[in-house]
């Protein structure tokens, strides 16, 4: 089952190049065969005609969500928490025959992936901002597929899509210069060749011509193929034939650090270093040194390839997850917002249900499946931890907290024209020397508008500027949000966000229209976040992920502090294979569901 396990890592590396983390978190990975039930019928699997849907702009709502209706006594499964794996837990639940509500504290879904509107009179309408990733790929409906993209599998699977105006470049802005990023970034005319001529080009070639056997094996194993019970040994094992067209020493190298494959492709140049420091920080929180090479090995194929292009989800980000609430609902599925989950039931060792905050209780059937961080499951009081193995509890918190984020949301004046002569995303960093890592170093800026109309008012834009997960809680932890020190605070450590832009938009300030600034106390309080972070930080070769079983019968986990990881695609993969574990119930329609991705 381990071996398994290790292939199903090659499989899961992300696809989405972004803002956001993706890192292993310590633990090992544990199979229990607990609490399954039998297999009774289920409904076929079909892949639904896709229909195309222009996202809402509004908060992400539903029939059921912030309405008076209340939730039924029971369901299969109730899943708590709606962040991105949890509404990728629930789709794929209800497409499998599962009754499935989510119970949501916030008034919106998604977690991270959530977006804000700001109404502003003198614009004359609403500013709608992303709360977190902004780079994306693989999501576009007109491109075909990969079966490595859980997010993508989970989409199609369901029949929904998500509208994206494809690009193809974004800038760099570098203690070298600036320069334009493009699938040539390592070619002939590229970066480079600007910055170091033609050797550079050659050491890039040979990394990624080493890089082609581990993309393949990434690629050897579908995502919704694997699950956390024995059954994995029947949905994962017709797929282990693939590995017999890949190298099984080049296999080995998809769990150890990127920086041992850059370094064994003869890669010397420091710029060429630099820029995969970057890269793999904004994908994972960390350096190359740290980064797992399966991260690596889908995003540069994907990247770098002829042609390849990057998604702007049309109406943001949260236009995925409200194609996943889409998905959901059709099949019968609820989604409850402002509805606080108190405590997590367990009855003779088994998790039986849910209490809300109002006092009722709605039973799980078959499972709870939660979407909160390893912290706040353990630490919250969610959950009594007298119910696990007190070594279980201490591994689980043991686990290293990545660090915070700071925020610059801005609605400003600018023209169609004036937008068409920027790009949509724009990479800065002040000092290589100092280390990706370091504090006011490196900032990523999106502005969506620069591709999508349909955020601000006709004349006006939206940005979003962001350190990537480099700011320390502990500045922030002890101080009152409607205290002048903490407004004093939010106006300093944003100062160096206001100074990157002004590099992009010298007049900026003058054109603002809206600012709101994120914290790290911003993260803690509407993404109920342990200390405000993004995620679990380990280095690779330092721990693994556990799968979605706990010790406690019928309470798994999904999202970012499980296997996979951290990430849009991994937090999907992560609901994919919870989805799959609940019970062998699941197994027949993912089976079903297996022949069609194979078919395809």
């Amino acid at each position: 089952m381990k071996k398994l396990a290790s292939l199903y890592l090659s499989a899961l590396a992300a696809s989405e190049f972004g803002g956001d983390i993706s890192a292993f978190a310590p633990g090992k990975i544990r199979y229990r065969h607990s609490g399954l039930l039998p297999i009774r019928e289920r409904a076929n699997v079909e892949f639904v005609n896709r229909r195309k849907t222009k996202s809402c702009l509004g908060l992400s709502t539903t029939t059921e969500n912030g309405s008076s209706s209340a939730p039924r006594k029971s369901y299969d499964v109730v899943v708590v928490g709606s962040g991105v794996g949890g509404l990728s837990c629930a789709a794929m639940l209800a497409l499998y025959g599962y009754s499935v509500a989510v119970f949501e504290s916030h008034y919106a879904v998604g977690g991270a992936a959530h977006g804000f509107r700001v109404f502003n009179k003198e614009a004359g309408g609403d500013f709608h901002f992303d709360t977190g990733p902004s780079f994306f790929s693989g999501l576009n409906p007109d491109i075909p597929a990969k079966t490595s993209n859980p997010l993508r599998t989970i989409l199609d699977a369901i029949g929904e899509e998500v509208e994206c105006i494809p690009y193809e470049s974004f800038g760099l802005k570098f203690p070298e210069g600036d320069y334009l990023h493009t699938t040539n970034f390592g070619g002939k005319g590229g970066v480079l060749d600007a910055v170091l001529g033609s050797k550079a080009i050659e050491e890039w070639s040979s990394l990624m011509t080493s890089m082609k056997p581990l993309e393949a094996a990434v690629a050897a194993m579908p995502t919704a193929a694997l699950r956390a019970d024995v059954a994995g040994f029947i949905t994962a094992g017709k797929f282990l034939p693939n590995f017999a067209k890949t190298n099984p020493l080049e296999n080995l190298k998809l769990t150890k650090p990127f920086s041992n494959v850059v370094s064994g492709s003869g890669v010397e140049s420091q710029f060429t270093k630099n820029w995969l420091d970057l890269l793999c920080f904004c994908l994972s929180g960390l350096p190359a040194d740290g980064t797992i090479t399966a991260e690596m090995a889908m995003m540069m194929g994907e990247f770098y390839e002829p042609g390849a292009i990057m998604d702007c989800p049309k109406g943001g980000a949260k236009a995925i997850a409200d194609a996943l609430v889409r998905g959901i609902e059709k099949r019968g599925g609820a989604i409850f917002l402002k509805s606080h989950v108190d405590d997590i039931i367990v009855d003779n060792g088994r998790a039986t249900g849910i209490r809300l905050k109002k006092g009722n209780v709605v039973k799980a059937n078959k499972a709870v499946v939660s979407n909160l961080s390893v912290w706040d499951l353990h630490k919250s009081g969610i959950v009594n931890n007298d119910f696990f193995p007190e070594s279980f509890v201490e591994e689980r918190l043991a686990t290293p907290v990545g660090k915070s984020f700071m925020h610059l949301h801005v609605g400003f004046k600018m023209t169609r024209k004036e937008l068409e002569e920027l790009e949509a995303h724009f990479m800065y960093i002040k000092d290589w020397e100092r280390g990706v890592e370091a504090e006011d170093n490196a900032v990523l800026v999106s502005i969506p508008s620069v591709h999508d109309d349909s955020l601000a008012p006709e004349g006006f834009a939206v940005l979003h500027a962001y350190t990537p997960a480099t700011e320390d809680f502990a500045r922030w932890e002890n101080l009152d949000r409607k205290s002048e020190e903490y407004k004093d605070l939010k106006e300093e450590r944003s100062s160096y966000l206001w100074k990157v832009l002004e590099k992009i938009i010298p007049d900026i300030k003058s054109r603002k229209t809206v600012v709101q600034v994120g914290t790290p106390l911003t993260h803690q309080r509407f993404l109920r976040r342990y200390q405000g972070s993004y995620g679990p930080a380990i280095r690779a070769d330092e721990g693994s992920f556990p799968f979605p079983l706990t010790p406690v019968n019928g309470l798994l986990v999904c999202g970012d502090s499980c296997f996979p990881g951290i990430g849009i695609p991994a937090v999907a993969g992560s609901g994919i294979l919870a989805a799959n574990s609940v019970s062998f119930d699941s197994l027949k329609p993912q089976l079903e569901l297996l022949e069609k991705l194979t078919t395809a």
